[in-house]
């Protein structure tokens, strides 16, 4: 649902696809970190905010926190442990907030680019 919510939102103001693409993968990333280390409930919340060309977006949860950031990208044959790579490498910033006992915060920061073909195109926005 962030997915189809966030897209939405940056397509009605002609965000371009692939900016999109790089935020919506990003915040996937993002929540998929927050159900694997969120805690014992697995829930999370997401805002977002779309101003002064930027889309903002945190993702808190209520785990024990997130290790620092990796320096490499893990070896091809490891299953996990390359979600803040991605992130890190789609958006313009994240930076991390983590309180013990209370979670953590991953905070992304897109400048964002417009389509300007876009306004030529009909719009189908998906209904939530």
């Amino acid at each position: 649902m962030v997915r189809r919510v966030l897209g939405d939102a940056l397509r009605s103001l002609n965000v371009s696809e692939t900016c999109i693409a790089d935020m919506l993968l990003a915040v996937s990333e993002a929540c998929s970190n927050a159900v694997r280390h969120g805690g014992p409930a697995n829930r999370y919340e997401v805002t977002a905010s779309i101003g002064y060309g930027h889309c903002d977006v945190r993702v808190a949860d209520s785990g024990a926190g997130v290790p620092s950031m990796p320096a490499h990208f893990p070896p091809p044959d490891t299953e996990n442990g390359r979600g803040l790579l991605i992130m890190r490498s789609v958006v313009d910033e994240i930076s991390f907030g983590t309180e013990p006992g209370r979670g953590t915060t991953v905070h992304l920061r897109k400048t964002l680019a417009w389509d300007d073909e876009a306004q030529a195109r009909p719009r189908a926005l998906a209904a939530v």
